[in-house]
This record gives C-alpha cells, structure tokens and sequence, in this order.
C-alpha cells in the first residue's frame, strides 16, 4: 500500500514539476496562473490535468488547437512516479525517505531546465541545498561538519574545473555539486565522478555519430541528476564494493 501511494504521489508531484520545469527559468509564477496550453494560452481543465491518463486520452494534442504536446510531460510524471516508489522501498517511512523525495524532485526538475533551457536555475539550487543541508543535519546532527565538508569540496572542486575550462561547464553545475553534497555528503564526489563519466562516453558516441562538435557544450546538470539519483540508491554499495576490491576482500 506504501508503494501505490508513493506511485501516485509522484505522477501528482511529476505534473507539478513539469510546471516548475516550463516556468522557472522564464521566471514566471509557478502557482498562478493555472496551467494553460504553451500554444494556443487556453486553460487546460481538471480533467484534461490527469498525470499521463489525460496525455494518453488527448493522444498527445491539445483539446483545443490539436497541437502536439511534448512528450517530456507523461516523462516526466512516469519517471517522478517510479523513483518515488523505489524511494519508499528503499527507505521506508523514514527521515531519509523525506530526503530521498526532496532530492528526486530536484533532480527531475534540475536535469528538464538544464535539456530544455541549459540553465540550472539558482531559484531550485538554492533553496535545495539549505532544503538538503538541514534534512542530512536533522537526520545526523554528529555530522554537520561532514555535509558542510562535503557541500565546501565538492563545489570548490567544480569550481576549480570551471576556471580551467571555462567552456566545459558552468556556474550552476558548480552551485549544483555543492547541492548535492548538502544531500549526499562525502558520496556526492561519487556522484560528480559518474556523471562525468556518463557525460564524457554520451559526449563520443555523439561525436562519432556526427551529431556533435568537438568543444560543445553538453548539459551537464542532466548527467549529474542522473547520476545523482543512482548515488541515492546504490552510491555506498558502489563505494563499499570498491572498498573490498582494493582491500582484496
């Protein structure tokens, strides 16, 4: 029953973020007004608003001018659904669980502005890592020091990397690591390190498919959500597993 609720609650919460992803980084309200049609400006009604069951029924269009509606909409909200789930197994009804929710949510919002504007908005950043950093202290306050730490060094690092190439990545990847750390602690270099490895082998098929330049940019924020979200899961199997590999255990 735990993980129906948390099902439905992330196709709920995905519609929503759908929302911050579309308006946030034109700064526009994300409560008012409600949602409407990006082409024709008509209001989309209650029951043309049902994460991905309108989109299937609508066939993809709007009800009023027939224009196709992007798919990134039932993505969105079938994507938010699933790592709810997986969430609420993961860590049961738990302080944890709450931060495993926050930081999906981010994370889903984070890596749609990033593909869809190229921007990772410090209207999410900011608030998340004050969000993550006071949820990782409430859970661990002995540790303060270490998501502090950790939050400090991994942004620092990234931001070392952005002075040395300046066109590789941004501000708000740096602003992003550091977020991350707030949340992940000592685990969010993991993180770092998997999504610059996603992004370096996605970045060479695209090059040797012809679909990208050498020196263009990518949206790293995406490869970052993304690794972000399998640090959340398995980041300390993976860590404790290299662990004994160097150990020889």
């Amino acid at each position: 029953m735990i993980l129906v609720v948390a099902g439905l609650f992330g196709l709920v919460i995905g519609s929503f973020l759908n929302v911050v992803i579309h308006r946030v980084p034109l700064r526009q309200s994300i409560v008012w007004p409600s949602s409407r049609c990006p082409n024709c400006g008509e209001r989309i009604k209650s029951f043309d608003n049902l994460p991905v069951l309108s989109y299937l029924v609508l066939r993809g269009k709007c009800r009023d001018c027939k224009v196709r509606i992007s798919p990134r909409y039932p993505l969105v909200e079938t994507l938010t659904g699933l790592l709810f789930v997986l969430a609420a197994y993961e860590f049961g009804l738990s302080l944890a669980f709450v931060s495993a929710l926050v930081l999906i949510c981010v994370l889903v919002a984070l890596a749609g502005t990033d593909l869809e504007h190229r921007l990772l908005p410090n209207r999410i950043v900011v608030p998340a890592a004050v969000a993550g950093f006071g949820l990782s202290v409430a859970s661990d306050p002995g540790a303060w020091w270490v998501y502090l730490v950790s939050v400090l060094g991994v942004a620092g690092g990234l931001f070392a990397l952005a002075l040395a190439y300046p066109g590789g990545m941004g501000m708000g990847d740096v602003k992003m690591g550091g977020m991350l750390g707030a949340f992940l602690g000592p685990y969010a270099a993991l993180a770092v390190f998997f999504g610059a490895l996603v992004g370096v082998l996605v970045g060479g098929v695209l090059m040797v498919v012809g679909k990208m330049q050498r020196g263009s940019a990518l949206p790293f924020g995406v490869f970052l959500s993304v690794a972000g979200v399998v640090t959340l899961f398995v980041g300390q199997d993976i860590w404790n597993f290299y662990l004994r590999r160097i150990g020889g255990v």
